[in-house]
This record gives C-alpha cells, structure tokens and sequence, in this order.
C-alpha cells in the first residue's frame, strides 16, 4: 500500500520529536539509549508504529518502558504536531539491524571457508 505525501510527512515529523522527547522526558532505566528508526501511521492517523533500536537495554525492557510511556509521549506530541489528530504510539524493535549483523556474521563465515579450502 502506498504512502501519501501528507503521511510520511507527519510520520516523519513524528520520528523527529520522538527522538527529541525521549532523550529528554523519559527516565525509565528500562529504556536505555534509544534511536528511533522509523514511523509508519496508519491512513486514518489512529496509530503509529514506531521502530526502535536499542543499545545499554535489552530490547523488550527497552518497549516495555517506551510502551508505558506512549501516552505521555502523545501528549507531548499533541503540543508540537499541528494536525488535528495525534497517532496513538505503539514502539516495536526495530528487527533489521539484527538481521544485519546476521548477514555480515554469515558472509563472514562464508569467505572464510573460501580463504581455507
């Protein structure tokens, strides 16, 4: 399903003030440091699924705390965003870098059976 212009703006804008919030409002020791990767808004702007990936934190402590802090993200968000409705927040682990380092382990792996035999 495609994107519209107007989405990817707003879920951009999203990621931007998340990242900012999060480093300054939110003291859970669950949480870590965290980036925010990306934003996908569902077409009626209810919900954003919101990436992450995490470092200093396992990474479903680190969504267990972001998850508690949603609604206090979504006010703060409500005061930036100039629309009319704010996304409900849903944080998920951000499964491509891990995915990445399982790629660059296996490539790895294989030059260096090509460099032995």
């Amino acid at each position: 399903m495609k994107t519209s212009n107007r989405t990817q703006r707003i879920a951009d804008q999203i990621q931007r003030d998340l990242a900012d919030l999060i480093v300054r409002e939110i003291r859970d020791p669950r949480v870590g440091l965290v980036t925010i990767s990306g934003v996908e808004v569902s077409p009626d702007y209810a919900h954003a699924k919101v990436y992450f990936t995490v470092i200093g934190s396992p990474a479903v402590e680190a969504a267990e705390g972001l998850n508690a802090a949603a609604g206090h993200l979504h006010h703060l968000l409500f005061k930036r965003l100039s629309t009319h409705t704010v996304p409900r927040l849903h944080f998920v682990q951000d499964p491509s870098v891990e995915r990445g380092f399982e790629i660059d382990r296996l490539i790895d792996e294989a030059v260096g059976r090509r460099g032995s035999g």
